[in-house]
């Protein structure tokens, strides 16, 4: 049952990466479609992931007071039908509106699905459960735009909404079948607007919970840039045509699966703390391995070094983040819903800021790239060190 229940966690958290990563070799396609250039385009995945981050601080509020099996069920309703209006679309304009409703929707796995382990495991397992659906979610973003390459090449662009419709409709059977429901009626929250906001302020007015967020956001923050830039690497920087994004992406994901994968083994054995340190440490090793290669390189970057660092920082990556995640959604184990939508949130908006407005600044370069997700890491060191900092405050004021 616990490897069902991994299982449909992970798809549902695919949803949202398979509607990002999936159309992404179609871009060009799209703009030359409706006769716009590529900022323009750009849109299409930046209002995607504004709505993504922004309907995620309701998720788990909403699952707290209905429920968290209701709320993913009208959710991929929702996330089905917008992607068939994506791929009927007739303008740019309706495609954006569709690409929006798709954002909105499709972030409820992924907030839900933590507030469902929290329901039902604690500590080490809790932190073993998290990588073991990270391990399996991570195969979406490799998989999704090889998938979105090949089906652009032999059917077209709108190919591949169709298949987002298809993908939704199967997870929304298989949630309403397969789903239990992790939240007795006697554990909700009464929908109050007044309450709520309130427990809005007080999950934002903790220093410690915010800190650690931001840490995620800033972590992923790397992910984003490159999953943002992906069509310019991909085809200006590394000079690969549309069926060969696997290049980028499967290296990519395959350092989060094994990291997720090792790190879930050794949850019960290593302490959080040496956990984040390990992976913190193998991420500024892949920083410093991207910048020293991009920088030799100028121009002439090549695979596989072009990747293999990528391959290093999503290890680390997938090691560091799950004991930094369970820390700050332990923080309020009565809110586990809400805070769970305020770590996404943040983590979501930090993804959307660098995808949308940092990307289009730093696609042309290699190097620019490599300097940029640097630069990110620094930052969730830094904010985690603080958020650690002031936990240890508090321990010794108690």
């Amino acid at each position: 049952m616990q490897r069902l229940l991994t299982v449909i966690l992970a798809c549902l958290g695919m949803v949202g990466a398979l509607a990002i990563d999936t159309y992404l070799p179609s871009i060009p396609a799209i703009g030359r479609a409706f006769d716009v250039g590529p900022v323009a385009v750009q849109q299409t995945l930046s209002v995607f992931l504004f709505m993504f981050a922004f309907i995620m601080l309701f998720y788990g509020t909403l699952s707290d007071s209905f429920g968290r099996r209701p709320v993913i069920l009208v959710a991929l309703t929702i996330y089905t039908l917008a992607s068939a209006g994506a791929a009927l679309a007739p303008t740019f304009g309706w495609l954006l509106l569709f690409r929006a409703l798709q954002g909105m929707s499709a972030g409820a796995g992924s907030v839900i699905g933590q507030a469902i382990v929290q329901d039902r495991f604690s500590g080490a397992d809790a932190q073993r459960m998290m990588s073991h659906i990270m391990m399996v979610f991570g195969l979406a973003p490799a998989i999704a735009p090889v998938l979105g390459g090949w089906l652009h090449v032999t059917f077209g662009w709108r190919a591949t909404f169709v298949f987002l419709a298809l993908f939704g409709t199967v997870m929304l059977v298989a949630s309403w079948r397969l789903l239990p429901e992790s939240l007795p009626r006697e554990k909700r929250h009464a929908f109050h607007g007044v309450a709520i906001a309130r427990n809005y302020l007080k999950v934002l007015g903790h220093p410690q919970f915010v800190l650690l967020s931001l840490s995620v956001g800033l972590a992923f923050g790397g992910l984003s840039l490159y999953i943002g830039s992906a069509a310019n690497f991909v085809m200006e920087i590394l000079h690969l045509p549309e069926t060969a994004f696997a290049w980028m992406f499967i290296p990519l994901i395959s350092g989060m699966v094994i990291g997720s994968a090792w790190g879930g083994k050794r949850a019960a054995r290593i302490p959080a703390p040496r956990m984040r340190a390990i992976g913190f440490a193998t991420m500024l090793l892949a920083c410093m391995l991207n910048v020293g290669y991009t920088a030799l390189a100028g121009g002439a970057v090549a695979v596989p070094w072009a990747v293999l660092p990528l391959m290093v920082y999503t290890f680390g990556l997938a090691v560091a983040m799950p004991a930094i995640q369970v820390g700050a959604l332990a923080l309020f184990p009565d809110n586990r819903g809400l805070a769970s939508s305020m770590l996404a949130f943040i983590q979501m908006m930090s993804f959307a800021l660098v995808s949308g407005l940092v990307a289009p600044l730093l696609f042309d370069s290699a190097f620019k790239l490599a300097c940029g997700v640097a630069v990110g890491l620094v930052g969730s060191f830094l904010a985690c060190q603080l958020g650690m900092a002031l936990a240890r405050g508090r321990v010794a004021t108690a």
